[in-house]
């Protein structure tokens, strides 16, 4: 198996670490994307087999590739080596950029859109309008696609912030997603409406805790059920206003070509976690792939289940409020921390972000005891640091970071409490 985490051997300080690590290990090989993609696509001669569906590849007079997320650049890669020239054009848009031998792989920004966004999101407009019966299109969907897919500019402006409000006032994602929807031109269908009336394959890899295919990147390739009334309902709900909202597209036959597959979820790396748990001869206690809750909760609920020789694995991405200004870290290290308050000799949390960037070059972190002990040498104070939400700084000084890089995938948030 690929080894993801380049400072295991600096935090692999006894059994119970190692075990963590090997668990974390398991989870990220689950989830590589080059791996996934030639899973659930099989090509045999001109025939392309994707879900139980086969598309004969000569019928078509024209196949493009379309990505945004971040695990489009290395699916662009991988469609690529797989379709073996039959690409004519493509664009993609990634955190990290990156070349293809046809797709033109964009640099965008995140979790706030940009001009950038919209200028990359532009060419995939364009290319869309020249859509025909007769195309084909492979579009790569993928988390952090709200922020890179962004059309029109207006968008732009309007989605950062949107974001920057529902992080100050604690909405959900779901919540943010269903808004996000009502003021793009692209999202919640709009982009299936533009490439009509092509043939489009959605590869879909979700990021939204539960499972929700739909929400991912605010659903650019699905039929769109909520309504501008439902976005402002959610904006009263929070006392937010200025949005200028509009329709999604609501004509149904725009969506008859167009067949979206669920590539991936949080679920396949919590059964690796759990599987790899089991091999090592823990108890592994699965208590959620779909938490929005607060860190603080998601802690209880995980404690709950801790016993004896026992992992207890959970996912989704924490919710709370950022209503100061605030220290650098993201919220697996706000997890990995507030988990200090009450572990025990013969504990350890880890906290671990899919996509390797937990708001920062780490991936997350790892907390046991041996963390307090530290902490008390360099007189570095744990309520502060989670006060100030200045976590990553405290939890470098204390060697407990974890590093995997960019993983070119995203399926939320992992977390692992695990007891000897």
């Amino acid at each position: 198996m690929k080894k993801w985490i380049t400072n295991t051997e600096k935090l692999s300080t006894n059994a119970l670490r190692a075990d963590a690590l090997s668990i974390a290990e398991a989870a990220y090989n689950a989830i590589d994307t080059d791996a996934v993609i030639r899973s659930r696509l099989v090509i045999t001669g001109s025939e392309l087999t994707v879900q139980g569906k086969t598309y004969n590849l000569n019928a078509f007079s024209k196949i493009k590739i379309i990505g945004f997320g971040k695990a489009s650049c290395k699916a662009v890669e991988t469609l690529e080596s797989l379709l073996r020239g039959r690409i004519s054009e493509g664009v993609a848009i990634d955190v990290r950029g990156g070349t293809c031998d046809i797709v033109d792989i964009e640099k965008g920004t995140h979790p706030r859109p940009s001009v950038g966004n919209f200028a990359a999101t532009d060419k995939i407009v364009n290319m869309a309008k020249d859509s025909s019966e007769n195309d084909l299109y492979i579009v790569a969907v993928s988390g952090g696609g709200s922020s890179l897919l962004c059309w029109p500019i207006g968008e732009c402006e309007q989605g950062g912030r949107l974001y920057d409000d529902f992080a100050r006032v604690g909405g959900t994602i779901d919540e943010m997603n269903m808004v996000r929807r009502h003021i793009s031109g692209v999202k919640g269908g709009g982009l299936a409406a533009l490439l009509y009336p092509a043939t489009v394959i959605g590869l879909v890899f979700c990021d939204v805790p539960g499972d929700n295919f739909e929400d991912v990147a605010s659903g650019p390739t699905y039929y769109d059920k909520s309504t501008v009334a439902d976005a402002e309902a959610v904006l009263e709900r929070y006392g937010l206003s200025g949005y200028t909202l509009n329709e999604t597209p609501k004509d149904r036959r725009l969506f008859e070509k167009v067949c979206n597959v669920n590539v991936i979820s949080n679920t396949v790396p919590l059964d690796a976690m759990a599987a790899e748990a089991h091999r090592l001869g823990y108890k592994a206690v699965n208590v959620g792939k779909s938490l929005y809750e607060h860190p603080i909760k998601l802690l209880e609920r995980m404690r709950r289940e801790l016993g004896k020789k026992t992992a207890v694995i959970a996912g989704g991405e924490p919710s709370f409020a950022i209503n100061r200004k605030g220290g650098k870290g993201g919220r697996c290290q706000y997890v990995a921390m507030q988990a200090l308050k009450d572990i025990k000799d013969g504990e350890v949390m880890l906290a671990i972000a899919t996509d390797g960037m937990d708001n920062s070059d780490s991936a997350g972190a790892m907390t046991d005891i041996d963390t307090i002990k530290k902490a008390k040498q360099k007189n570095l104070s744990i309520e502060k640091s989670i006060e100030s939400l200045n976590t990553y700084g405290f939890l470098e000084s204390v060697g407990n970071m974890l590093y995997t890089g960019a993983t070119d995938a995203n399926v939320s948030d992992l977390f692992l409490l695990l007891k000897r």
